[in-house]
């Protein structure tokens, strides 16, 4: 199993040993750059704030440690977020 295929399924910013979706809680998938695949919990996100571009702390993107992967809505629903590019 490659990294990328380990990562897929698992919510962004979770413990690794327990970083599965919990049945209680909303999710956004995150779709391309350096996070595709893994889950954004967003339960407690405010409806306009749903509609905006969050940028989310990685070493995975083009800026390295202290980087941040920028993503957005892909439909109205919020269901899936993609990736808008990295900022420093």
């Amino acid at each position: 199993m490659d990294e990328e295929e380990f990562m897929r399924g698992r919510v962004y910013g979770a413990d690794h040993e327990d970083a599965g979706p919990r049945p209680w809680r909303a999710y956004a998938q995150l779709v391309g750059g350096p996070l595709d695949g893994l889950l954004l919990d967003v339960t407690d996100r405010l409806a306009e704030e749903a509609r905006g571009v969050v940028a989310l702390p990685t070493e995975l993107g083009a800026f390295g440690p202290g980087g941040r992967a920028l993503y957005g809505p892909v439909d109205a629903a919020g269901r899936r977020l993609a990736w808008q590019g990295d900022a420093p």
